[in-house]
Order: C-alpha cells, then sequence, then structure tokens
C-alpha cells in the first residue's frame, strides 16, 4: 500500500495572549516587597535623568499626617488583564493608568542634626560593630597552622578540616576521604585517625571534629573537667560522663525510670546532671560564625485608635512616596529649539520615569485596600490574639475589593504588617478553617494556638496524648481527629506526650 503525502493551505481563527515588556514589569512592581521597591527606585533614580525625589518641605514635618480614608485609585485600566495574566506565575497582572494616585500614608520622619563637636550616635555604633568574621573553616585553618606538628599531620587534619559541617561534625568515612583526596597527600586511616585526635585538642571551641553527637558532648566534658575551679563537681562530672557514654538515647527519649533502673542515680541526681548538660552544645562550630538574623520591613502600620474604637493602616512608603518627574527636564522636552535626538532621549526618560510612579501608586492604592479588608475582617485577631483568627479566603477579599484573586495573591507576597501584636506576614491572615460545635468559624491557625494553649497548660507530670488533646479541643467545641491532632503538634514542634514528661 503505498502512501501519498500532500500539502495545502487553510485559515485558523484563534486568540492568543501577549504580555507587553511593561504589563510584566508592572506586575514585578506589585509584588515587590518594600526592601526591594526601595532597591528598584534607587537602581531607576541612577538610570533614569528625569526622576528624582522630591524632599520634603520643612513645614511638612510641623503638620500631622492625614490618616483619612485615601480615595481608592481608578482600577478599570488595569481589571481587564486580571482574566489574562492569572495563569502568570509569582507576577501580578495589573497595568498602571497614569491617572492613578493614591494618598501617601506616611508617619513623619523628625530628623535631627548633630551640631559641630557632637558625636553622632549611629556612626558611633557602626565603628563598635564587631568586624566581620571569616568562614568557619577558614578560622578553624587559622587555629590549626598555628599548631607545631608533623608536616603530613597538619596537611591530613588541612584535609579534615573541610569536611566539617557548618556544626563541626565529621560526617565523612575516613574511606571516602582518601579515596576523594589527592594521592599526594598519601592519606592513610592511621594518618587521618592520628591528625583528627590532634584536631580534637587543638580545635576551639572544644566539640569541633566530633564524629557524632556522644563523641562531641564528652570533648567538651573532657575541657570542662581540665578547668580545675569545677573540683567540687566531680560527682556530678562523673555522673554526666556515664549518661552521655552509656544512656544518650533513653535521655534523648525521655525514659528517666529506665535510666535511673539502669545506674542506680536518683531522679534529683538524674535532674541535676542533665542541667549540667545544658551547659554543653550539640553544634559547637556555631559559636564560630555569627550570624546575622534577618531584618523585616514592614510594608504597613496597623495602629489603634482609642477614640474610634478601631483600627486603621497606613504604609510605610518612605521614599517611594515622594517621587517625581524633574521639572528642568518637562520644560527640555517641551523645547523645540533643543536637537531632535536629544528631545528624544528625555522624552523616553520622562515616559520611564512617569510609568514607575504611576506603577508604585498602583501598588499602593491594591496593597493599601487588601489591608484594609484584612484588618477589618480579623478584628478579633488584633483584639484577642492569634486563637481568634478567621477563615479569609483570596477570594473573598477580591470579589470585596473588585480585583483578581491572583491580584491579592500577588500583592500579600513576602508582604508584612508592623501590629500591636507584632511584626506578622500579610499572608499569614489568609486561611482556610472550620466550623465550631456553635456554628463560628475559626481559621486552622486558630485551631493551632488553641492546641499550643492547651499543651502550655497541661500538667508536666501528666502530659496529654494525642486522644486527649483531641478531646480538649472538643471540649471548647472544635472537633478534630486525633491524627489531625498529630499533624499539628509536629507543625508547631511540639513533642510527643513521652517527651514532654518531666519526672
Amino acid at each position: 500500500m503505498a502512501m501519498r503525502f500532500e500539502q495545502s493551505q487553510g485559515m485558523k481563527l484563534g486568540q492568543s495572549m501577549k504580555l507587553s515588556p511593561r504589563v510584566i514589569q508592572s506586575m514585578e512592581i506589585l509584588q515587590l516587597p518594600l526592601t526591594e521597591l526601595e532597591e528598584r527606585i534607587e537602581q531607576e533614580l541612577e538610570n533614569n535623568i528625569a526622576l528624582e525625589i522630591a524632599e520634603p518641605e520643612r513645614d511638612d514635618f510641623d503638620e500631622p499626617v492625614n490618616r483619612e480614608e485615601a480615595p481608592d485609585a481608578d482600577s478599570d485600566s488595569f481589571e481587564h488583564l486580571d482574566d489574562m495574566t492569572s495563569d502568570v506565575p509569582d507576577l501580578a497582572e495589573n497595568e498602571f493608568d497614569s491617572s492613578a494616585r493614591v494618598e501617601r500614608y506616611e508617619e513623619p520622619s523628625y530628623q535631627t542634626s548633630s551640631s559641630a563637636g557632637e558625636r553622632d550616635a549611629k556612626t558611633d555604633a557602626m565603628a563598635n560593630a564587631p568586624a566581620r568574621t571569616g568562614t568557619l573553616h577558614d578560622q578553624l585553618l587559622d587555629q590549626w597552622r598555628l599548631t607545631e606538628l608533623d608536616d603530613e599531620i597538619i596537611a591530613a587534619g588541612a584535609e579534615l578540616i573541610g569536611y566539617l559541617d557548618d556544626d563541626g561534625f565529621l560526617r565523612t568515612s575516613f574511606d571516602d576521604i582518601i579515596q576523594r583526596a589527592s594521592p599526594a597527600l598519601g592519606l592513610t586511616s592511621e594518618l587521618l585517625e592520628r591528625s583528627l585526635q590532634a584536631l580534637q585538642l587543638v580545635l576551639e571551641p572544644p566539640g569541633v571534629a566530633a564524629r557524632d553527637v556522644c563523641e562531641c558532648l564528652l570533648l567538651q566534658l573532657d575541657a570542662i573537667e581540665a578547668d580545675p575551679a569545677i573540683r567540687d563537681e566531680d560527682e556530678t562530672l562523673a555522673r554526666v560522663r556515664t549518661l552521655i557514654s552509656e544512656h544518650l538515647d533513653d535521655l534523648s527519649q525521655n525514659r528517666m525510670p529506665k535510666v535511673a533502673e539502669a545506674t542506680g542515680y536518683s531522679m534529683d541526681e538524674i535532674k541535676s546532671a542533665l542541667d549540667f548538660m545544658r551547659r554543653l552544645s550539640l553544634a559547637p562550630a556555631r559559636q564560630l560564625v555569627q550570624t546575622r538574623p534577618e531584618v523585616i520591613t514592614p510594608d504597613a502600620v496597623v495602629e489603634y485608635d482609642e477614640e474610634s474604637d478601631s483600627y486603621y493602616a497606613y504604609l510605610h512608603e518612605r521614599r517611594s512616596a515622594n517621587l517625581r518627574v524633574n521639572e528642568e527636564y518637562a520644560r527640555l522636552a517641551a523645547d523645540k529649539s533643543l536637537d531632535k535626538k536629544d528631545r528624544d532621549f528625555i522624552k523616553t526618560n520622562i515616559s520611564n520615569a512617569s510609568w514607575l510612579i504611576d506603577a508604585v501608586s498602583q501598588r499602593s492604592s491594591t496593597l493599601l485596600r487588601v489591608i484594609r479588608v484584612v484588618v477589618d475582617a480579623q478584628r478579633d485577631y488584633f483584639d484577642y490574639g492569634p486563637s481568634s483568627l478567621r477563615p479569609l479566603p483570596m477570594t473573598q477579599v477580591a470579589d470585596q475589593i473588585g480585583v483578581h484573586v491572583a491580584t491579592v495573591s500577588r500583592a500579600v507576597s513576602d508582604k508584612y504588617l508592623q501590629t500591636p501584636r507584632g511584626i506578622v506576614p500579610l499572608r499569614s491572615f489568609f486561611t482556610g478553617g472550620l466550623a465550631t460545635e456553635s456554628g463560628e468559624d475559626m481559621s486552622y491557625d486558630a485551631v493551632k494556638a488553641a492546641l499550643r494553649e492547651i499543651v502550655d497548660n497541661e500538667d508536666p507530670k501528666k502530659p496529654l496524648s494525642d486522644d486527649a488533646l483531641a478531646t480538649a479541643l472538643k471540649e471548647r467545641g472544635i472537633e478534630i481527629a486525633r491524627r489531625t491532632v498529630a499533624k499539628y503538634r509536629g507543625q508547631l514542634d511540639i513533642p510527643s506526650a513521652r517527651i514532654r514528661k518531666q519526672h
């Protein structure tokens, strides 16, 4: 049977979606948290001659900030893109209209300048800040190079340091190290063992270069016993060594009666040894590397007004609130005596500056409207705490402010609120939930808060099992299965009843 190939022409009617670079950039602006937005603005200020920051006038600091309801910006210019862009991941779908503006909500920043001869407190703080330390391996190598040992021991020890993890443990076997190392080092298991023992004696803090938790704790205990100032604790030290060497697993599983039976120690003696063990570290190398805590800059502030008995929100915009187009370049763009090439360049910069100002303005409008709905819907949270958090689907907020749910999702992404109850992620207010026996809605986070409260108030000598926790929750009108209790307990890092029990 012969096959025949033919060519033909035809027409097909269809629709396709193409997003302009501006629309995509507008989506990015909406999703940026405050710190990244300010970095973006700073970058634009450096690259765009027509964009500038309007410095507030002196009188602005003397007038109270107007926190009345700001007029909502016109959203018609970008809402038609909601359906088109709802499937675009991690981007906001709004095209911003140049007519859209939003009133800025910002606390006045009172600034004082140091007079001649006065010391600047911030400068002093920076000068007194500790210098950044090197990496863990660099610091350990610096210590190791100061030792006076055979060259082969020094070389093998340096090789071992490269395999220590962030906690200071050597978790790689000697065979693997030998296989990966350069043959020129001439590594053997015996040489690595000698080098490792030297590392454990030389490196600070004690416990670094241990192969497991037991060895790590014993190395620290050796260093403590070498201190003559604690000779009066010799009996406690002896018990601690026995517990670490022979009963560490039972201790980690809170099997105290079994430990007491095996050692002959009283429960008080075991508790005293455990108190002493709390001086020891399970990650000694962490002491060498300073970890900087993550700095969170809230995008908005929620405060309570006693007179109206209500909560109000305002944006923490800082620099973004004062963006404007440079008037001199706007005048030059209209000057026909200027060379056309120069005028086109200026017009392009003015257009880009105007677009950024409008994009930031629309971001502010959308974010503020979302936050206001959240504050109204979660009033009980602000009054009574996390246990009163209510279910709040994003679809409900989207319908209330007239935007697509994707807009809400991108608007709350990586945003934080500064509230009377601390700084909290804006996304944490959006959660599903269940109905209590009384018919009220309760969010899953509120259920977890109730579970945490029950555990915190239980008898530590008779901790509640998961079944008992489910019963206690049911008494509060919250009916969930035992396996759900176990799931939430794990998410809250609450140990099982056997581990929580205090003997």
